[in-house]
Parts: C-alpha cells; structure tokens; sequence
C-alpha cells in the first residue's frame, strides 16, 4: 500500500530538519534571542549608532578577575576553534585538548568573582559555570574509558553552550564585550 504524499519522504520538511544537528538549532534560537534583545536595548538608546571599532580602554579599566575571564574565555575560543576544525586524533590534539580543559576552568573559576548583573549576587549564568566545572571530568573520564562518541559531545555541547552561546551573550549593547569591539 503507498501512501501520497506532497513531499516524497526524502525531501518532507521533517527530514530536512531532522538532518541538522541540534547544536545548530540551540545556536540559531540563541542567535534569535540575541537579536531580539539587542534590539530592545538598542531601542532605548534611538540615537546611538552602532560601530565597529576595537578599543582596549575599557578591558584595561576592569577588574582583575573580568580581564582573567576574557583572558581565559579568548584563550579557550580559539583553541576550541582549532580543535573542532582540525582533523579528530592529530597528534596536537592531546596537548591542545588539555589547554582547553584548563582555559575552560580559568574561565568557569573566575566567572566566581564576577556578580555584575544582580549587584552582590550569582546570576543564572553562574549555573553553567557549575555545570562546565562538572562537565570537565566528565568529557576526560569518557575519552580515558575509550568512549569517544561521549567525549566528543561532552566537549562539543560546552564549547558551544559555554564559548558561543553564552559568549554571544557577552556581546549584548552595554556589556564589556560590545564596549571593546562596537561602539555608539
């Protein structure tokens, strides 16, 4: 017995979406947000036009522990740039992967010390700090076990959760982030 269809199976609007990887939709919901947001915020401000421009003043004129964050967020980007794009068990891969682990736990650490958004309190970003400080162990103890499909998930959901979603959000008009790459 056949079925009609207005799409063929292969080509039906559930398959195509089903093809892509649920990172790529928690990165383009998040784009959404982000863009909503920003517009928000932009909207309160009719007179400002945004710019790019890179300016280290206000990086320089932070605290401490806001410039050991960036410090260990940039540094754990670009090495998790060049460990997801590089082919999987290069020989650097070891040695890369430990860096990363380390300059993910500076950055979660350090996020510790930053309570800007609710005055003297944690934020709810303070919870995926938590949750990178216990992901660590276990994105290692999976590739120790020999399980590289986990590990490769561990290490790739918070790359994108914790660098690129959470960081898009650093990127927001008043933030530090938005102060050093865009001006008004």
């Amino acid at each position: 017995m056949t079925i009609n269809t207005a799409f063929p199976p292969t080509i039906s609007p559930r398959a195509l979406v089903q093809r892509i990887p649920a990172i790529w939709w928690q990165i383009a919901i998040a784009a959404i947000i982000y863009l909503i947001v920003s517009a928000f915020i932009l909207s309160a401000y009719p007179d400002a036009a945004p710019h790019f421009r890179l300016n280290f003043e206000p990086l320089l004129a932070a605290p401490l522990q806001i410039q050991i964050h960036v410090a260990g967020a940039l540094t754990a980007f670009s090495i998790g740039l060049v460990l997801l794009c590089a082919p999987k068990g290069f020989g650097f891969h070891k040695t890369l992967g430990w860096s990363w682990v380390v300059a993910m736990g500076v950055t979660a650490v350090s996020s510790f010390f930053i309570t800007g958004i609710f005055e003297n309190a944690y934020s709810p970003i303070h919870a995926l700090s938590a949750w990178t400080l216990l992901g660590l162990p276990f994105g290692i103890a999976a590739i120790r076990r020999r399980n590289a499909k986990k590990h490769r998930d561990t290490m790739t959901g918070m790359f994108v959760g914790a660098m690129v979603i959470a960081g898009l959000f650093s990127f927001l008009p008043g933030r530090l982030m938005w102060d050093l790459f865009i001006g008004l």
